[in-house]
């Protein structure tokens, strides 16, 4: 015999201080690979728009990380974040800086899955940025320059309105696919310490196939539908029309 529990499980996810730590998480955690994809992506495709000696292989390099497997990714830097064996240990060592427990410290788990999820996708941004560069006609540039305009001119009223479509598209999926992030999440913390990196998508797993209880996972998939649903309508809308096409 199936009851029918109506909202009761909406009632139950949103009626625990737990399930608030969890969206925050979700948000802080989307928002920095937002941010950071934007800025390190667009300061990556400045550099290797230049005529540097070895960009073609440095291109490559960057944007190899993207490609690789998460969970691969995950377990390589467990190892880098370790604290007494770590490779990111002798490196704070040489400045001097202790290097604390990343992934059992509950200040610091969530910024080190940032910091992995950012390495591994910011090759992308990067070379969706170097594409749009590569697009942008010259000729506005030498129409600057004979205007006067120095390189923070030209940065500013050219590189950036001809990036916004590029910048529109990335911020999203960006969001879209960061919001969704759990293959590193799973190697690295599997949600904790204490729910430390427990985001939107891993409670849902967790209620769902560890706890088993089907109805609060789908309660936690229809919200997470609905967030990724108006973040969309929002960009579209809204973000959009500060958009130039031409």
């Amino acid at each position: 015999t199936k009851t029918v529990v109506g909202l009761d499980n909406y009632r139950y996810m949103f009626g625990g201080s737990e399930f608030y730590e969890v969206l925050r998480n979700t948000f802080v955690f989307t928002a920095a690979i937002l941010l950071g994809s934007i800025v390190l992506g667009l300061a990556l495709a400045l550099l290797l728009n230049q005529p540097l000696r070895g960009r073609v292989p440095s291109r490559a390099t960057v944007f190899a990380p993207y490609v690789l497997s998460g969970a691969a990714i995950g377990l390589v830097w467990a190892y880098i974040f370790d604290p007494v064996y770590g490779l990111l240990r002798v490196f704070l060592d040489v400045l001097g800086i202790p290097s604390p427990n990343w992934l059992v410290d509950t200040s610091w788990a969530l910024p080190a899955v940032i910091i992995v999820y950012l390495w591994k996708n910011v090759g992308y941004s990067a070379v969706i940025y170097l594409a749009g560069l590569q697009n942008i006609p010259q000729e506005l540039y030498e129409a600057a320059r004979v205007d006067g305009a120095n390189e923070w001119d030209s940065f500013r009223h050219i590189t950036l309105p001809q990036l916004s479509p590029v910048t529109f598209f990335l911020s999203v999926t960006t969001i879209l696919f960061s919001i969704q992030a759990f293959d590193i999440i799973a190697v690295m913390t599997e949600g904790g310490p204490v729910n430390a990196t427990t985001t939107l998508v891993w409670y849902l797993y967790e209620q769902g196939f560890i706890a088993f209880r089907a109805g609060l996972a789908a309660a936690a998939g229809m919200l997470l539908f609905i967030i990724m649903l108006l973040i969309t309508i929002f960009q579209v809308r809204f973000v959009q029309r500060r958009v130039h096409y031409s």
